[in-house]
């Protein structure tokens, strides 16, 4: 019984202290939300990379998100529906039935890549399992999973038919997550 009361004070004293949570918004609406939050108080995070575009009567220096359709908000986990409610905010990322908490050490990462100007790009983040789209070269179009084999990434399709498998490295920016239902859930 003294292991479930602690257990209790363990989890509202998790809601008193301030994380770093990661925020799902509306596509294209990053900065408009991070002004929001912002206003409302929110210490908010928004990793924006700069790069020179061109267009054909001018050059101009653009600012986009590292993350796209995500921000980083500093807060109590009890704050979560005053989030919600501000414009632009789609949901909070979750892992199962919890908001997930980014460490400090990972938001103080990207900001030393960011500030060190080490030229960051944000890439999609592949597990073992996941099922994946090839979006470029011959075998655009071709869906599969992602194995480990000998210590590398192998990209692998499946002939049911026959009960065999074919694996190839691939370079990632050529592959694209398929919807998945044991991704991250959001609320």
């Amino acid at each position: 019984m003294n292991s479930d009361f602690e257990q209790t004070k363990r989890d509202s004293s998790s809601l008193s202290s301030e994380h770093w949570i990661a925020v799902y918004t509306k596509p294209r609406h990053e900065k408009t939300t991070f002004k929001q939050l912002k206003t409302k108080g929110f210490t908010v995070f928004l990793p924006l990379l700069r790069e020179r575009r061109k267009w054909s009567d001018r050059k101009k220096w653009v600012e986009f998100p590292l993350f796209k359709s995500y921000i980083f908000v500093r807060t109590e986990l009890k704050n979560g529906l005053f989030i919600l409610q501000t414009s632009g905010v789609s949901s909070l990322v979750k892992l199962g039935e919890n908001i997930s908490v980014i460490p400090d050490r990972d938001i103080s990462a990207i900001r030393g890549m960011l500030d060190g100007r080490f030229n960051p790009e944000g890439i999609d983040y592949f597990v073992e399992g996941d099922k994946v789209e090839i979006i470029g070269g011959p075998l655009r179009g071709v869906q599969g999973v992602i194995a480990r084999i000998k210590g590398q990434d192998q990209f692998i399709l499946k002939i049911d038919a026959i009960q065999h498998a074919v694996s190839c490295q691939i370079e990632q920016k050529y592959i694209k997550p398929l919807k998945s239902k044991n991704a991250n859930t959001v609320l």
